[in-house]
């Protein structure tokens, strides 16, 4: 008996031809998007033909199976993993690629070694902005140029189409970014490196190294894998002011381990501790007032720094640098490089200082102006300044001397006398006094001509003097003493005794009139004059010697009576005296009336000295009692 079959399996029908095809895409596009495995059927030109199963072949370039550089090896029946990016329907073609294929598998490669924080393997291949590419058997990463090496590198085609180790900073696979260092690894490998060089170092150890790099503040010693600063101040004693003078890039220098830090792993480096400190010995080698040749290395505000010897600086402060400039910048006396000669004034090994002098070296003009121009001498010279207190004039060799405001004029007041004078006039004056250690010269201009007051220098006060009138005004009468130009005034009030008679305008310039002293003071230079003074001595020396006037005679019959005396002859005098006789023997009734006229003289004088009080002086008060009494007197007559 025969088995019957299905109809609809025997016969299919159009659905069941579309459920099939529906089914073999659905298979094809789970596939898309994945790395699939595939045999290579054939090779024409230069792709390969990659059967990879679902009934469709595809084409692949045979560069995509080049690795780092090599042509691709590559056959028949070879099986090959590519990426599967889609298939086209229409043509039953699938669209494959090995470098997909092969990203693909890197990229899960590394997320392993960057969660596991290992390194990975790259070729730099290529040049970006701002860094480099890197071929990560297959992934491509970016290598910021910051992250090459420990120091900038300038040349980096040393370094292209080599493999080498990396480490991966970040990775973003969904925007297919990746982010490696070479420098971390370096770091890393430097780091093992030195903690083993520095533990077989040792503070004092001498050893060799190569300069890599040069800085204003030293230089970086590669001593086999780390690297040491040899700073600049440990170059060598003597001053440097660059490196770069004395080191070079690539030079082999030998060097001393000063200071190892073992926690910073530091290595502090030093040339000069291999020879001898000259400051040992600098206090036999530079003795005291010791001269010396050396050269300017530095110059500052406040002085220059001369080099004796390698090794030995000594300070030129700029008060030492020269005996007439002062207040002026060492660079304007001394200029870097230059061979100068030096003194040695203090040497403190101590404190490795020297204290040098520029000037001491040189002639002191202040000697050389002692020995040319002694006090008294005359010189000539320009008004460099003019302070409050005096003139300060230019002489020979730079030289100032001063001329106080008091030795200025023999009359005139201090300021006075400064108003006459401009800067850069060409003044005589006189050398008053030199004191070479303080470097002061005093001058002076009014001891050109002798000094007014000693032609009157003899006179004290009383004396009667000789004046000639020299100005007229209202407060009095300005005067020259006697012969001399020395300069007084007379005060309106001592004018005359009378004052009617006190009136400056009676006299007139080049009058010539005599005077009584009532004041003297040298110090001040001060005189002072009064005609009413010497008209009341005078007239107290008459009322003295010839008679008083109380006994009824006026001032005029007593110097009328002296004159007479003084001409007439011996026998007239004799035969005048009985007429004193004569007036000794009057009648006896005339005595009352003498009497009478007594007493209102008595009374006149003894109120005269009440009057008097208002003058200046005892002389005056003296004359001006006599003077009463004289009036009444004459009243009473």
């Amino acid at each position: 008996m025969s088995q019957t079959s299905n109809p609809s399996e025997l016969n299919p029908t159009t659905e069941d031809f579309a459920a099939l095809l529906e089914e073999s895409f659905s298979g094809q596009s789970v596939l898309e998007g994945t790395v699939v495995k595939g045999r290579v059927t054939a090779i024409e030109n230069d792709l390969a033909i990659i059967d990879v199963g679902l009934k469709t072949e595809g084409r692949v370039p045979l560069r995509e199976f080049a690795m780092a550089g090599q042509p691709a090896e590559l056959g028949v029946g070879d099986d090959v993993e590519v990426y599967l990016e889609r298939i086209e329907n229409a043509m039953g073609e699938a669209m494959l690629s090995r470098d997909k294929a092969r990203r693909e598998e890197s990229w899960t490669v590394l997320e392993k070694s960057f969660e596991a924080n290992e390194r990975v393997t790259g070729v730099i291949f290529g040049r970006v902005k701002g860094g480099f590419t890197v071929d990560l058997n297959g992934a491509t990463a970016f290598l910021p140029g910051s992250q090459v090496d420990i120091r900038p590198v300038r040349d980096i085609t040393p370094l292209m189409n080599t493999p080498q180790p990396f480490q991966i900073l970040k990775m973003d696979r969904r925007r297919g970014n990746i982010v490696v260092s070479r420098r971390a690894i370096m770091e890393e490998t430097r780091a093992e490196a030195r903690s083993e060089i520095v533990q077989n170092l040792a503070e004092g150890q001498v050893t060799e190294g190569v300069v890599k790099n040069i800085t204003d503040y030293g230089a970086f010693v590669d001593l086999g894998g780390v690297d040491g600063l040899l700073h600049v101040t440990d170059i060598a004693w003597r001053r440097i002011n660059h490196p770069s003078e004395v080191l070079s890039i690539g030079q082999t220098v030998e060097v001393q381990v000063v200071k190892i830090n073992a926690e910073t792993m530091r290595v502090s480096l030093g040339m000069k501790q291999l020879h001898n400190d000259p400051w040992n010995s600098a206090e036999e080698k530079f003795p005291l007032d010791g001269r010396f040749t050396g050269q300017v290395t530095n110059i500052t505000d406040y002085g220059a720094f001369v080099e004796l010897e390698d090794g030995i600086e000594g300070l030129v402060h700029v008060s030492e640098m020269s005996w007439v400039k002062k207040n002026v910048h060492p660079g304007k006396i001394v200029s870097t490089s230059q061979e100068v000669e030096v003194m040695i004034l203090e040497v403190d090994s101590t404190k490795r200082r020297i204290s040098l002098g520029l000037k001491q070296c040189m002639d002191n003009p202040w000697d050389s102006f002692a020995a040319t121009y002694p006090v008294g001498t005359k010189v000539t010279g320009a008004v460099k300044n003019i302070t409050e207190f005096g003139l300060f004039i230019g002489l020979e060799n730079d030289v100032d001397g001063m001329v106080h405001m008091s030795d200025l004029d023999w009359n005139l007041s201090g300021e006075e006398a400064l108003a006459g004078f401009a800067k850069n006039q060409d003044v005589e004056a006189v050398v008053l006094d030199i004191d070479v250690e303080k470097e002061r010269i005093s001058l002076g201009i009014k001891q050109l001509e002798s000094d007014p007051m000693e032609g009157i220098s003899k006179l004290k006060r009383g004396d009667t003097v000789t004046c000639s009138v020299t100005a007229v005004n209202d407060g009095g009468l300005e005067v020259s003493v006697g012969e001399s130009e020395f300069s007084a005034f007379i005060r309106r009030s001592d004018l005359s005794r009378d004052r009617e008679d006190q009136r400056p305008e009676r006299f007139a310039v080049g009058d010539k009139l005599d005077a009584m002293i009532t004041n003297f003071d040298s110090k001040s230079r001060r005189i002072g004059l009064s005609i009413k003074a010497l008209e009341i001595a005078e007239e107290k020396e008459a009322v003295a010697q010839y008679g008083s006037v109380s006994s009824g005679a006026s001032l005029g019959d007593i110097l009328g009576e002296a004159l007479n005396k003084n001409t007439a002859s011996e026998p007239e005098a004799k035969e005048a005296a009985p007429t004193k006789e004569i007036v000794e023997e009057a009648p006896a009734e005339e005595t009352p009336a003498e009497e009478a006229v007594a007493e209102p003289v008595a009374e006149e004088t003894a109120e005269a000295p009440v009057e008097a009080e208002t003058e200046s002086n005892d002389d005056v008060d003296e004359g001006a009692s006599e003077d009463a009494t004289d009036e009444s007197a004459s009243d009473s007559e």
